[in-house]
C-alpha cells in the first residue's frame, strides 16, 4: 500500500476545482454534490497539512502552494487517463487516439471533415484538445498534434499537411468600396490583431509598400482565428487571416477582400508525434487519412 498518495477521488476534486474556479463547477463536472468536493478538498488539505486554497465567502482562490500541486496533479492525471485509452485500445475495446489541434483549423478545417474518416476506420475513436501554443509532449496526455510551424517540432516524427500560402484582409462585405484597389479603403476600420502573431499587419503594410498607421496597431487582439473571422463577419472592422481558412465565406460573400494583397506566409500545418512513441495501425490510418485531405487544400483556397 503507497501510504504517501492521497484518494485518487480527493485529488479528482482538488484538480476539478482549481481549473474551473470554484466548488460548484467542479461538483457539475464531476457528478457529485457540493458538499461531496468540498469534504474531499478539506479532506486532502487536512491529509497535506497545506492549505491549498483560501475561501472568502462562496469564492475560492489557489494559494502559492496550491497553484503548484494542481499543475503537477493535473499532469499525472492526463498521464494516467492516456495510460487508461492506450490499454483499452489494445485490449481491442476500441482504437482510441488523443490530438491536439489549432482551435480554429479544428473548426473550420478538421471536425467537418472527421465524418469521412469515421466511415473508412469506424472502430477508431478521435478526441480532440485545443493548443495554441507548441509544447513538450512528455507534459501531454496526446498521441500526436496537428501545428503551426516553420518545421517539424524538435524530437517528433512527422510530416507536413499543407502550407499556409497566405494571409488576406476580409471583411463585411458593407465595408467593400467599388472601384479601390490600393490600402485606403482600410483607413476607417479597426484592425484585428492575433495574439500568437502581432506583427502580421506590420508586414503586410510593408508587403504593400504602405506607411503603417499608428492606429492600426491600437486595434482589437484576439487569441484565434475564429475570433478575428467572427469579428470581420459581425462588421466591427478588418481581419488578417489564412484564405483557406475564409475562402469558403468569400466564395458565399459572407465575406469580402478590401483589397487584393495578401501577406506571403512561409510557415505551414504539420501532424508529428513524439520518437519515441510506438507508431499504433490507429494513429498511422489517421496520418494517411490527414494527408490525403490535405491535398485538396490548394484547390479549396484558388480563387
Amino acid at each position: 500500500m503507497r501510504k504517501g498518495i492521497p484518494n485518487l477521488s480527493a485529488l479528482q476534486a482538488f484538480e476539478a476545482t482549481a481549473r474551473l474556479g470554484g466548488f460548484s463547477r467542479a461538483a457539475e463536472e464531476l457528478s457529485l454534490t457540493h458538499s461531496a468536493v468540498h469534504r474531499q478538498v478539506s479532506a486532502l488539505e487536512a491529509r497535506l497539512g497545506v492549505q491549498l486554497f483560501t475561501r472568502v465567502r462562496r469564492r475560492v482562490a489557489l494559494t502559492d502552494a496550491g497553484a503548484e500541486y494542481a499543475a503537477r496533479i493535473r499532469q499525472h492525471l492526463d498521464h494516467i487517463e492516456k495510460d487508461t485509452f492506450s490499454l483499452m485500445s489494445r485490449a481491442s475495446i476500441g482504437r482510441r487516439l488523443h490530438i491536439a489541434v489549432l482551435p480554429t483549423l479544428a473548426a473550420h478545417w478538421l471536425i467537418p471533415r472527421l465524418p469521412e474518416f469515421q466511415k473508412q476506420c469506424p472502430d477508431i475513436s478521435v478526441s480532440l484538445s485545443l493548443r495554441t501554443l507548441p509544447f513538450q509532449f512528455n507534459d501531454q496526455p496526446f498521441d500526436g498534434a496537428i501545428y503551426h510551424s516553420h518545421a517539424i517540432w524538435p524530437g517528433t516524427h512527422g510530416t507536413m499537411l499543407f502550407p499556409e500560402q497566405e494571409l488576406v484582409p476580409v471583411c463585411a462585405p458593407k465595408h467593400l468600396i467599388k472601384g479601390s484597389s490600393d490600402g485606403s479603403v482600410l483607413n476607417q476600420l479597426a484592425h484585428f490583431h492575433l495574439v500568437s502573431r502581432p506583427d502580421a499587419w506590420r508586414d503586410w503594410y510593408a508587403q504593400a509598400g504602405l506607411p503603417y498607421p499608428p492606429q492600426v496597431a491600437g486595434g482589437p487582439r484576439y487569441e484565434v482565428f475564429s475570433m478575428v473571422i467572427a469579428a470581420a463577419q459581425a462588421g466591427l472592422g478588418v481581419g488578417l487571416v489564412p484564405r483557406f481558412l475564409v475562402q469558403q465565406a468569400l466564395d458565399a460573400g459572407q465575406l469580402v477582400r478590401p483589397v487584393n494583397q495578401p501577406l506571403p506566409v512561409s510557415q505551414g500545418y504539420f501532424f508529428g508525434y513524439p520518437e519515441r512513441t510506438e507508431v499504433t495501425a490507429a494513429l498511422q490510418s489517421f496520418e494517411q487519412w490527414l494527408i490525403k485531405s490535405a491535398q485538396s487544400v490548394g484547390s479549396e483556397a484558388t480563387p
